[in-house]
């Protein structure tokens, strides 16, 4: 799964940028969020890059996620951790959207969730800057990817999660090595633990955005789909959004395989998918404000999505302003029904928040807001497999009469 990667092949970062004010900072150097309290963001010499490395020669790789080394930040082939990252399958259900709509089917991932993409980029990271404790806050599916790169390297993680996280989450995240304690309390209430800790040195904080690196693994969404779609871009791209590290990154790798020269300008409008229970970013985006405020009495059954207080949110909105995109609220029941069509007519098990896209899109196609001609890519972020699923109760004795026609 390496087989991408030479020992002295080094990657082209030139320095790290705080995506509010552009001011720089070094590159190889621990850091957190900027002097102005906002996300710093991995920049890269892109013209090295193009003279390194053609479409073509890149086109020739295995196609795992490490084939886009050029574009990572990992400087030694040493460092990298993995688990196995595949390039995640484009999968149609059209009998429960439509002909030209493809799920990213990003629970084939390591760990069940695309949550591995982002961390095994900061785990490995935080490898190569030399840290040796991490806490992060998580809705089930991070500390579990967290986990299982971190105890990879050896790496001392701790993980907060609401009480009320999912069951089979919480022992995933025992079970690969983490300390994981449930909170009384939502995912912002555990990011408050966690900051209070690393600021009394006790470990460094791996909360979303937080750090600069997950992005860079969470923009290799974004690299995939337009190699999948042969360098030209799908018409629309739903995306169900929490804290927002993958929509930002995505957005963030457009722009730079347009500045390699291998895609246009043409963008997909990128829709931020949102329970209508915790919908921060689809208040702000309606009410036209830059930031969101923290939505109270969060409730969801989309856990992943159940982020109350996103610290990139001025990043997520102006991506989806900037592509023509929207933010959209869904309800749980909406949600439900989604995942039971798309699992009963399609045979694709959705989780909940990859169940909260496809219900958006229904809505979307019938307001007008997207066209059943056009090419759409929803997002299922996590496999269906760790969720509740319907009782099936019904037995068969066979040591009585069968009633065949009943079968």
């Amino acid at each position: 799964m390496l087989s991408n990667l030479t020992a002295d092949r080094p990657t082209f970062v030139t320095h790290l940028e705080c995506s509010m004010t552009g001011e720089r900072y070094a590159a190889d150097r621990l850091h957190g969020l900027s002097r102005a309290g906002r996300p710093l963001l991995v920049r890269y010499d892109l013209d090295a890059v193009g003279a390194a490395l053609s479409r073509e020669a890149l086109t020739a790789r295995d196609t795992d996620l490490w084939r886009w080394r050029e574009l990572l930040p990992v400087r030694h082939t040493g460092n990298i951790v993995s688990l196995g990252e595949i390039e995640t399958p484009l999968v149609p259900i059209p009998k429960s959207a439509g002909p030209n709509v493809l799920v990213k089917d990003e629970g084939r991932l390591p760990t069940g969730s695309f949550k591995a993409r982002g961390l095994v980029m900061a785990v490995a990271m935080a490898k190569e800057l030399g840290v040796t404790r991490i806490a992060m806050p998580t809705n089930g599916n991070a500390g579990a990817a967290l986990a299982a790169y971190a105890t990879r390297v050896g790496i001392e993680t701790i993980v907060f999660c609401p009480e009320d996280t999912p069951e089979i989450n919480v022992r995933e995240i025992a079970m690969q090595g983490a300390r994981v304690w449930r909170v009384n309390g939502l995912i912002d209430d555990c990011g408050a633990i966690v900051g209070k800790g690393a600021a009394e040195g006790r470990w460094f904080d791996f909360s979303t955005l937080k750090e600069p690196y997950r992005i860079e693994g969470k923009k290799t969404m974004g690299l995939e789909l337009a190699a999948q779609f042969g360098w030209e871009l799908p018409d629309a791209i739903f995306y169900p959004t929490g804290g927002g590290t993958g929509l930002i990154g995505m957005w963030k790798a457009f722009d730079e395989l347009e500045k390699l020269g291998w895609i246009g300008s043409k963008r997909p409008r990128m829709y931020a998918v949102q329970a209508s229970g915790c919908a921060p970013i689809v208040r702000a985006f309606e009410a036209g404000e830059e930031h969101a405020e923290r939505w109270e009495d969060s409730h969801t059954i989309a856990m992943g999505i159940r982020v109350p207080k996103a610290v990139g949110d001025f990043l997520i909105l102006r991506a989806v302003r900037e592509s023509g995109g929207k933010a959209l609220g869904v309800g749980d029941p909406a949600i439900l029904k989604a995942v039971d069509d798309c699992a009963r007519r399609d045979g694709l098990l959705l989780c909940p928040e990859g169940g909260a896209t496809l219900a958006a899109y229904r809505e979307a196609l019938r307001t007008g807001e997207v066209d059943e001609e056009e090419r759409v890519v929803l997002f299922n972020c996590a496999t269906g497999l760790k969720y509740p699923m319907p009782a099936a109760p019904q037995t068969l004795d066979r040591h009585a009469a069968i009633d065949f026609d009943a079968l």
